[in-house]
């Protein structure tokens, strides 16, 4: 048996974004053993997908390094995670901001990424 952090990323591995939920439908992330609080099992279920936006910074590199945004995204599901927002410039990602989950490979490991929502 796989450790839940292992098992999240090999569902990002076969191409799927899973989050964990408890009985009473209330979804956990980071991936954990039992339900914080209550040690209840915890089932895995596919995740939505869509968030915004919570708070957003900038890293900036020296060249050749990328300028690369690291974002706290709230997804719909009601969890908060730390990504990044890729398809526009670092500047431009704003809080508030619709976007939607995508998962991309670097380096041979699947990564969990964000683009902005069209609508």
């Amino acid at each position: 048996m796989l450790q839940p952090d292992a098992e999240y990323r090999s569902f990002l591995a076969a191409g799927r974004f899973m989050l964990q939920r408890t009985a009473e439908g209330r979804h956990v992330f980071y991936p954990r053993v039992a339900e914080p609080g209550t040690g209840a099992a915890l089932q895995w279920v596919p995740a939505d997908g869509r968030g915004s936006v919570y708070s957003v910074t900038v890293v900036r590199a020296k060249p050749p390094a990328v300028q690369r945004n690291v974002a706290l995204i709230d997804l719909v599901e009601g969890v908060r995670l730390m990504s990044r927002v890729d398809g526009m410039a670092s500047e431009d990602v704003r809080i508030g901001m619709p976007v939607v989950a995508k998962i991309v490979v670097e380096n041979d490991v699947p990564l969990l990424v964000f683009v902005p929502q069209v609508q």
